[in-house]
């Protein structure tokens, strides 16, 4: 599903990733933990291809794909097939319902509005927000916003779902109720979560926790 070998990356005079390796199965989910500058949202980016790798280091195959191999048009029409992103701050768009926010990966990959929207209907359902899709962001709670946010990052079937500090702005009952969901879901849909997180309780619920040091995996 992800084989990453020997990953570097330097930003200027820092080297940032110090050969990264790692190997993660389908259904897998897996936490990646560490202290502050570590080298986790780095390498999140890097797995999710928001950001490159050095190019003449390593490789990443993704899928069956070799990322590295992909140019930008390409590797964008990847990113919105494969993959599913869910930040701390949701980043959700202030101006769209939640509906309308779920759909919109949908649209960027030409998927017809009505069956678009039949897809958010039934992801908001799911999560339990079916009655919230005409509301945009300021008027949900903050646990409610993250449920929008991943089920935008579900919309379309991705195999991989890439998590940074998902929970890190909820309170505690709102982020137990997402750590369960992430289970739930890879038992529904059979997703690959990655999980960067701060938060102990969910590193250590995942199938595997990973520890960042200084640019590398310890464990």
């Amino acid at each position: 599903m992800i084989l990453a070998e020997n990953l570097h990356k330097y930003y200027d005079d820092l080297h940032v990733l110090k050969g990264v390796d790692l190997h993660i199965k389908q259904g897998e989910i897996v936490s990646i933990v560490g202290a502050s500058g570590a080298g986790k949202t780095t390498l999140l980016q890097i797995l999710g291809t928001l950001d490159n790798s050095e190019k003449n280091e390593g490789k990443l195959n993704i899928n069956g794909i070799d990322i590295k191999t992909l140019k930008r048009k390409e590797l964008a029409k990847f990113r919105n097939k494969n993959l599913g992103f869910i930040f701390q701050f949701h980043q959700l768009l202030p101006e769209f319902t939640a509906l309308e926010n779920v759909c919109i990966p949908a649209f960027i990959n030409k998927t017809p509005k009505p069956k678009a929207e039949k897809r958010a209907k039934e992801l908001l359902s799911f999560l339990g927000l079916s009655h919230r899709e005409d509301h945009k962001p300021n008027e949900l709670s903050g646990g409610e916003q993250q449920r929008v946010a991943v089920a935008r990052a579900l919309i379309n079937k991705p195999a991989i779902i890439l998590a940074d500090e998902p929970s890190g702005n909820l309170d505690t009952e709102s982020a137990e109720n997402l750590h369960n969901l992430f289970f739930k879901l890879r038992d529904e849909f059979g997703q690959t979560f990655v999980i960067v997180t701060h938060n102990e309780e969910l590193a250590e619920m995942a199938d595997r926790m990973l520890e960042m040091q200084d640019g590398k995996i310890l464990r």
